[in-house]
């Protein structure tokens, strides 16, 4: 197995168990699809199948152990915080809700978790999902496209890459929180 196969295995991997460093994961296969390591669709489509799997294994676990699951989630203070801000949005816009929760912290854990346990029709839940994946996958595998297209040594443009994606995704945390209060 060469290196390039042996980074899209441990991609799929990292996408598919919740909690792993995915968004780390995809910008570095981003980066060396930048530097010629492999195609930037295989990569989004991996990063995109893998956190599809995962999303259906946490929308079943949602669905069938969905209360004591969530109440374990909610006494972490993170997750709490992202439940409670779901929960109430997810009821009145589900679909919009599903695909934004993928740019928060364990927003797509937690919004999976809760739309099993909502018992959300599984076909809408795959959809927005799919959705919600796909442009989130595209999105960092983009970034870190673009740090290995402008610097070429892999430390300093995965650094780069990082850095912005941790910037935007403040950003759109603190936003959601500000329209949260308001």
């Amino acid at each position: 197995m060469d290196a390039t196969t042996a980074g899209l295995v441990v991609l799929f991997v990292v996408s598919l168990v919740p909690l792993l460093p995915t968004e780390v994961t995809i910008l570095g296969m981003g980066i060396a699809a930048a530097q010629g390591g492999t195609s930037l669709a295989v990569v989004i489509a991996v990063a995109t199948a893998g956190c599809l799997v995962g999303d259906q294994a946490l929308y079943a676990l949602g669905r069938f152990g969905g209360a004591r699951v969530l109440e374990r989630l909610s006494r972490r203070r993170k997750m709490a915080a992202g439940l409670a801000w779901l929960d109430g949005r997810l009821q009145r816009h589900p679909r919009p809700i599903l695909v934004l929760a993928r740019w928060l912290p364990s927003g797509g854990t937690v919004g999976a978790l809760l739309a099993g346990s909502l018992r959300w029709p599984m076909g809408e839940f795959f959809s927005a999902s799919a959705i919600g994946i796909t442009l989130w996958t595209s999105y960092v595998a983009f970034l870190g496209y673009a740090g290995g297209e402008l610097i070429d040594e892999p430390v300093v443009s995965m650094l780069l890459s990082f850095g912005v994606a941790t910037l935007l995704g403040v950003a759109i945390t603190f936003g959601v929180r500000r329209g949260a209060r308001s």
